[in-house]
């Protein structure tokens, strides 16, 4: 790594828990889980709400975001793949096995939405959501340059709302920023900070967002996300520790 990756890595680090008090920590290695990149392993797609699979009862995680915000990149990083996800037109929930048969647990890719989103999209992803008992966590990706748009807010508050209904007990919402190297050095700072503040503003139940970006090497934030994945999956004692702003 050369110094001005170190630097701006340092950088990010500082923003991960800036202005916030605590922040979930898993205690366990995240290659327990995804310890072997070979045994992920496509299962299904549901492209109605008929079609969604019944499975083996492994916790779920699902993930969504606007076009072109990076998802698929970010989850063959986390999976440990190139090309097991690949951005697709077919509005399809898309479920994945993260370890060796039966598998510790399922990762569910959903389609993008937004300008290219259609409204069956967002119907099954909705009845998903509403209706697995499995799910544990609900991620929803936003783009570093470009921050949060009305529909990124709608989404985010109807995740907030149920979140809030179920008092947290059905599943959690976390936010992911992803393509973090499109932004400038000198822009760093004040993006993350303005969309840590959107999220928090739009759904006081989200958990804080994790920084990421998967094109530059080595990743950033990926080994964070999986030790999210895992920790919301029940897979490794998770504490809170408290962080404190200067």
């Amino acid at each position: 790594m050369t110094p001005a990756a170190a630097k701006r890595r340092g950088a990010l680090r500082g923003l991960c828990w800036h202005g916030f008090t605590r922040r979930y920590v898993s205690s366990a290695p995240p290659n327990r889980v995804f310890s072997d990149a070979k045994y992920a392993e496509f299962l299904a797609a549901a492209g109605s709400i008929s079609s969604i699979p019944k499975l083996n009862g492994l916790p779920e995680v699902i993930v969504t975001g606007r076009a072109n915000v990076g998802k698929s990149t970010l989850l063959n990083a986390v999976l440990g793949r190139r090309n097991l996800l690949h951005t697709s037109k077919k509005p399809t929930l898309n479920f994945y096995r993260v370890g060796p048969p039966p598998g510790h647990l399922v990762l569910v890719d959903a389609p993008g939405y937004g300008s290219r989103g259609r409204p069956e999209w967002g119907q099954l992803f909705d009845h998903y959501v509403q209706n697995r008992s499995e799910l544990r966590r609900v991620y929803i990706l936003f783009h570093a340059k470009h921050g949060l748009n009305e529909v990124d807010r709608m989404m985010l508050s109807s995740l907030d709302e149920q979140c809030q209904s179920s008092a947290g007990l059905k599943f959690t919402v976390q936010g992911i920023i992803t393509k973090v190297d499109t932004l400038r050095d000198s822009e760093i700072s004040k993006a993350i900070k303005t969309i840590q503040k959107d999220i928090f503003d739009t759904a006081p139940t989200c958990l804080p967002p994790i920084i990421t970006s998967a094109l530059e090497h080595p990743h950033y934030g990926v080994d964070q996300v999986r030790l999210s994945i895992q920790e919301a999956c029940g897979l490794g004692k998770a504490e809170m520790k408290v962080f404190r702003p200067p």
